[in-house]
């Protein structure tokens, strides 16, 4: 079934492109779902916006790079964007940022997918906080925490790490 994000359709006078003036679209991800969202709210994504200046009659958008669960997540993280940045949203900077903390409070395999996906459709402020929230994770951690947080293989001979821990020890001072 298509979700549908945002409120009934309103036809407003915009400040913003004219391919971006409240109207409802169809964005599909790769593996099929559809999510039903309002022009203005899919514009927020810098590379979806492009495409509809490109073809404005466009009344639906595949995404061959992006899944279902992140999209859904991109598109809940562009309309509290939409609502919250106007200026008469009564919605306090402190309030924005303890939205954005609790936002990404998800699991590791889904803030990966998430940062490639706002990578992809090019929502900036959803890429920094995402690539913030994974340099949290890593701050003031050893490189063998690292590895075993993100599972990551220890590929260097014990060799080439000490020549590198000798080459970089004024990091740890």
């Amino acid at each position: 079934l298509p979700l549908t994000f945002g409120r009934p359709i309103e036809f407003v006078v915009s400040w913003q492109h004219k391919a971006c003036i409240m109207a409802a679209i169809v964005v599909i991800s790769e593996d099929g779902q559809e999510v039903t969202v309002e022009k203005e709210v899919v514009c927020l994504c810098k590379m979806i916006k492009t495409m509809l200046e490109v073809s404005e009659e466009q009344d639906s958008i595949s995404l061959p790079n992006v899944k279902g669960k992140e999209l859904l997540k991109v598109m809940e993280y562009c309309r509290y964007h939409y609502d919250a940045d106007k200026p008469d949203s009564g919605i306090s900077s402190t309030d924005k940022k303890a939205w954005d903390e609790e936002f990404v409070k998800i699991d590791k395999e889904t803030l990966f997918s998430l940062i490639l996906a706002a990578n992809y459709l090019d929502v900036r402020g959803l890429l920094d906080l995402a690539c913030q929230t994974v340099a949290n994770m890593l701050k003031g951690r050893t490189p063998e925490e690292i590895r075993s947080e993100f599972n990551i293989k220890n590929d260097l001979s014990p060799e080439e790490e000490a020549q590198i821990k000798r080459e970089n020890a004024w990091i740890l001072q």
